[in-house]
């Protein structure tokens, strides 16, 4: 029998083999953008609910944004543990456990009576969702070889806009109709199904897209690669800013252009929504077809990306009360451009190190993006907010801070965005400069 032959015999098996495999690896990947989906719709709800809760416990902006900041500090150090056991043992298992954690303590922060109580109902959330991002982009990167990444990645941090749209939808309006409360206690549900899901997934093994196996190294050798510092720098500017909108968006448009609660929600969820899912799926079509013909393409998009985001975000945030058909298109293309950071970015930092390290390499990322500038956003930008409305009120000669002088303080404070995205684009061009000879360096490491 001839080669060819044998080949004509043989395809009929291989052939069911491989379309299983591949609806395998789509159901894997179907449910791990689902748990990112619920985990960055829990994330969102302090700030789908600042209004009520700021008004209930007679919160300051600066305790608003030490919410954000203090799930982020205990989500970072509690990260690179976790991301060196994501390389280690099972990540099925590690994520399971996560979403229960978060999950239960988002549902816990309905019994808060005070603010310290639902501060630490929220650093409860930040331990559970520490488990996300190591244990699920590591395994999405052992699904998909180098030159595919980015649109699954992209795919799975679409969990980011969709996540945050989907809180900002059901919390604002829930809160409006039954109280806040019960806002979070829906935000827990949807772990009670997912948990299950996960457990029944077949994890693949470590390097299974890989053409070589690598030595796993260790985590000195990854922070001696260039890239690396300017892809930190990136995260911490680009967080700083996700998650003061995050935070304070609702709030902006509660105050400055005068919705309640539900209206504000609905309308921070357009924003995710609609510039977050267009730049994600975006970022994922065109970082996987511009890194065939240059290995910069990735980074120098996303340095582009975030110049195109600083002058749409200042727009948007210039337009005062009665202009809300200017600022919100502005804000949602804004946020668009900013949300490309992510396929674009995410999907450089898995061609930068081995299969091994790359949970690590992720909790590294979150630990030093977020102890060097990320945490702070929120609560940074609250200060600033609180500081604002001092000034406001003192220039017009009341003893006590107004709800007019809050919205005046919140109206200033929130211009940094544009700043820090100019920032931003100067330091993902950095690094588009060093890449190229760092992936090869791996490469060639590698064969």
């Amino acid at each position: 029998m001839s080669s060819n032959q044998s080949v004509a015999v043989t395809s009929p098996a291989i052939a069911p083999e491989r379309n299983l495999a591949a609806r395998a690896t789509a159901w894997s990947l179907f449910v791990l953008v689902a748990v990112n989906i619920l985990n960055f719709y829990d994330r969102q709800v302090p700030g789908a609910l600042a209004e009520p809760v700021r008004k209930e416990f007679g919160l300051s902006d600066t305790q608003l944004g030490l919410i954000g900041t203090m799930f982020t500090v205990v989500y970072a150090l509690v990260g690179l543990p976790l991301g060196r056991l994501a390389d280690r043992g099972s990540r099925k298992k590690m994520l399971s456990w996560g979403i229960a954690i978060w999950g239960g303590l988002t549902a816990l922060g309905a019994a808060a009576r005070n603010f310290s109580m639902l501060l630490f109902s929220r650093l409860g959330v930040g331990v559970g969702e520490a488990t996300c991002a190591p244990a699920a982009t590591s395994w999405i990167g052992d699904l998909f070889p180098a030159e595919r990444r980015s649109r699954p990645l992209a795919l799975f941090m679409l969990g980011v806009p969709v996540g945050g749209a989907l809180s900002f939808f059901f919390s604002g309006p829930v809160a409006k109709a039954y109280g806040w409360r019960a806002a979070t206690v829906l935000a827990a549900i949807p772990a009670l199904i997912l948990v299950p899901l996960v457990m029944m997934l077949k994890e693949p093994a470590r390097g299974a897209s890989e053409a070589h196996n690598e030595d796993a190294g260790s985590i000195w050798q990854v922070l001696q690669i260039r890239t690396f510092w300017w892809i930190f720098a990136s995260g911490a500017l680009v967080n700083f800013n996700l998650y003061a909108i995050g935070t304070f968006l609702p709030a902006f448009f509660s105050r400055i252009h005068k919705m309640n609660v539900s209206e504000a929600s609905l309308t921070t969820g357009i924003v995710y929504g609609i510039g977050g899912v267009l730049g994600g799926l975006v970022a994922g079509f065109w970082g996987d077809s511009i890194v065939r013909k240059r290995a910069d393409g990735r980074m120098l998009s996303a340095a582009l990306a975030a110049l195109f985001a600083a002058p749409l975000a200042y727009f948007g945030i210039l337009q005062s009360h009665g202009a809300i058909s200017t600022a919100l298109p502005l804000l949602t293309v804004a946020y668009g451009f900013l949300n490309m950071y992510y396929g674009l970015v995410y999907a450089s930092i898995q061609d930068l190190v081995a299969p091994a390290q790359r949970g690590t390499t992720m909790a590294v990322y979150f630990l030093v993006q977020y102890l060097g500038g990320a945490s702070f956003g929120p609560l940074l930008l609250g200060t600033l907010s609180d500081h604002m409305a001092h000034k406001a009120a003192v220039a017009a000669g009341s003893q006590v801070i107004t709800e007019a002088s809050r919205a005046t303080g919140l109206h200033q404070a929130m211009f940094v965005i544009p700043v820090l995205s100019l920032c931003l684009a100067v330091v993902l061009w950095a690094g588009s400069r060093t890449i190229t000879a760092d992936v090869e360096r791996r490469r060639a490491s590698a064969a």
